[in-house]
């Protein structure tokens, strides 16, 4: 056996990955089962052999379950690969060890896929020439000063937005479309816009490669993310140099908290890029499949799927749980992010029997962590076998994506009838589910669109769904969208119907910015961007999932509105509570915080099955801040409505969805004739209270 070409030491097993010290490198793995192990060394992102394979030795190189060596003099930029072997029984434990499966080190910081192939790493083989492989980067990157923002959550306006979609089309006209570089290009829009995050779909590095071998085969990938395998790593497709990607993660951080944005980033912990019992060997499955996984108590090799993906992390490991700890603490301390929204976190209330736990180990870790409590944390809380806790996410800290206000904003707007109660609920912050569980507004992430499901352009556009072009023969997708076409399925050339959809947009943003808890607006929604019905576009790489610039010139009165709104929203604290609303007085005032009405004060029609009309008085909050009197008309008649008399102050009209320009800013606005005030069909009418 030829010598190696560098020394080496036991190194230590503190620090899983690859860590640059003085001297060199300590790489550390975890792997219960494997009892040889191999270090595998590359010289370039495409050599399709290593040149150095480092035997570690168990009595000196293995401490517990961690595979560890110390590599002095490695040249910075190196890729490795390990190789793991040992004794394999699938059906009673769980193990998958492979011991010709090149493996990905699940903690590496900077990853290759330049050679990837997910066929290889499906079938049986050798896939050395073809695995995806981490790299060595010293880290020196300066931050120059900059820390996460901590912008509160309750003052918030988030952005939800894939990182390369928002600059991929040719009219975005950045250096370098479809990167984090790309997007700093774009910041200016953003800060005019007025929101205060941007929440970046998954930026975790993914395979792309996940998906149906019907899809695969017309040509598409997986393009939202939602597919991760390292996740300490940025997705290197998102670099203008993969192996920069780290650094230029960095810097578009850095440039969004320049300009007082902060990043949330969506992280999907509930299950991995590896699938089921036959999809690849990429990482866990060969160091920890009977650890890193929920399989079946009687066989072993079947995997639970409560993700619809193939596999679910069992996240309530100790062992799983400190990966994730580990992960999210990475990200905050090393990448500045300001928060996380956790996919199907639902998942991750499952112990390690499959069955929820209220106080599932990983969640309160995550919700009581020092070092994470001023990062926001934010469920999608459900999961994909049924498990749907909405209201009931374990923990106090937890905001959520609140599915029921969608699902009724969307119903009310629509002209279903009946739901009046239960919107003016949603408007007021959702207390019904919060509020006797000691939880607050900002708990609650009111969206009426978001990445899964129809832009706010197709809700108003589409009756059903149009995923033909996903090749799954339109069975993809919800098909519970609660949506309008408004007269006509698709694009039409009829100007009332195109009014009206208009319109119907221009209600949606104003309820969701009247509302109390936190809104969230889907990127592209503010231009009326189409996906032409397609409810599910994780596979589609092309314009039809691309931001469309030149939208901002041709829808140019939709996003002055959406900018408008945003706007008003923050100028009203009122709109930003950070606790409930009582129906009463505020010290020292004299009007209720709110007080409901119908079409006349104080009555504000609960038990009626027919009513689609619903009116609110909300009190300023502070002492220079306008009250606000906002009126909900939502059927296809006109109504007039009675507004209360204020003393001393007038009645200015700020907002009408039926009229262009429907946002009149307050050094235009003229006070109303009191008494009653027309809103007509499927419209929002606001008034803010002036001075005489």
């Amino acid at each position: 056996m030829r010598p190696l070409r560098y020394r080496v030491r036991p190194g230590n097993w503190d620090f899983a990955g690859a860590t640059v010290r003085e001297g060199g490198v300590n790489f550390c793995v975890f792997s219960r089962y494997a009892e040889r192990m191999q270090l595998m060394l590359f010289e370039s992102e495409d050599s399709t052999d290593p040149y150095e394979v480092v035997q570690l030795d168990p009595r000196t190189n293995r401490t517990f379950f961690f595979w560890h060596i110390f590599v002095e003099g490695l040249p910075n930029g190196t890729f490795y690969n390990w190789r793991a072997d040992g004794h394999v029984d699938t059906r009673e434990t769980g193990s998958r060890l492979d011991n010709e499966k090149a493996l990905l080190d699940p903690w590496a910081t900077t990853i290759n896929d330049q050679l990837w192939d997910r066929d290889a790493a499906c079938r049986p083989g050798d896939n050395v020439e073809t695995a995806i492989r981490g790299q060595v980067l010293r880290d020196d990157y300066d931050w120059e000063g900059d820390k996460p923002l901590h912008v509160p959550l309750a003052e918030s306006v988030i952005y939800e937005m894939h990182v390369a979609g928002f600059t991929r089309h040719p009219s975005s006209g950045v250096a370098h479309p479809g990167t984090f570089e790309g997007i700093i290009e774009k910041i200016p829009y953003l800060r005019d816009l007025g929101i205060t995050h941007v929440e970046l779909m998954p930026v975790m590095a993914f395979d792309v490669q996940d998906v149906p071998p019907k899809t695969a085969k017309l040509g598409m990938e997986n393009y939202w993310g939602y597919s991760t395998h390292s996740f300490f790593a940025p997705h290197p497709g998102f670099a203008v140099t993969a192996s920069h990607a780290r650094d230029e993660f960095r810097d578009m951080v850095k440039a969004f908290h320049k300009a007082g944005i902060a990043i949330i980033l969506d992280v999907v912990f509930n299950h991995t890029a590896e699938g089921g019992e036959n999809g690849p060997v990429i990482s866990f499955k060969a160091f920890g499949n009977e650890i890193f996984y929920h399989l079946d108590f009687d066989d072993r090799r079947q995997y639970r799927d409560y993700t619809g993906c193939g596999n679910t992390m069992n996240c309530n490991h100790p062992m799983v749980t400190r990966f994730l700890i580990d992960a999210l603490l990475y990200w905050v301390r090393h990448m500045h992010v300001d928060g996380f929204r956790f996919d199907l976190a639902s998942a991750l209330a499952r112990g390690e029997d499959g069955n929820p736990q209220y106080h599932a180990p990983v969640l309160w870790a995550i919700e009581l962590s020092p070092s994470l409590s001023r990062a926001h944390i934010i469920a999608e809380a459900w999961d994909a076998a049924g498990l749907y806790q909405v209201g009931d996410f374990p923990g106090y800290r937890w905001s959520e994506w609140n599915g029921r206000y969608r699902d009724v904003i969307r119903s009310f707007v629509r002209g279903d009838s009946g739901l009046v109660p239960e919107v003016a609920t949603r408007i007021a912050g959702s207390s019904d589910m919060y509020e006797g569980r000691g939880r607050l507004p900002m708990n609650s992430i009111n969206f009426v669109t978001c990445h899964d499901g129809f832009t706010l352009c197709d809700l108003v556009s589409y009756n059903q769904k149009h995923n033909e072009a996903n090749g799954e023969d339109n069975r993809d997708g919800h098909d519970d969208n609660r949506s309008w076409n408004c007269g006509h399925e698709g694009p039409t050339d009829d100007r009332e119907i195109q009014r009206l959809r208009t319109r119907q947009a221009r209600n949606f943003i104003s309820i969701l910015m009247l509302s109390q808890g936190v809104p969230m607006l889907l990127s592209g929604d503010e231009v009326f961007r189409t996906k032409l019905g397609n409810n599910n576009t994780y596979c589609q790489n092309n314009e039809l999932s691309w931001s469309d610039w030149g939208l901002v010139d041709k829808n140019r009165e939709m996003l002055d509105f959406v900018r408008a709104m945003i706007a008003l929203r923050r100028r009203h604290p009122s709109l930003t509570r950070d606790r409930f609303l009582t129906g009463k007085p505020e010290r020292g005032k004299t009007l209720p915080d709110i007080a409901w009405h119908g079409v006349g004060l104080e009555q504000p029609q609960w038990d009626d099955p027919t009513n689609h009309a619903l009116a609110f008085t909300l009190a300023g909050k502070d002492e220079d801040e306008p009250h606000l009197h906002v009126m909900l008309n939502m059927g296809m008649t006109a109504l007039e409505f009675a507004v209360p008399g204020l003393k001393g102050l007038s009645w200015c009209l700020a907002v009408d969805t039926f009229c262009e320009p429907s946002v009149i800013e307050p050094e235009n606005q003229q006070p109303i004739q009191p008494g009653r005030v027309a809103v007509r069909p499927h419209s929002v009418v606001v008034l803010e209270a002036r001075a005489l």
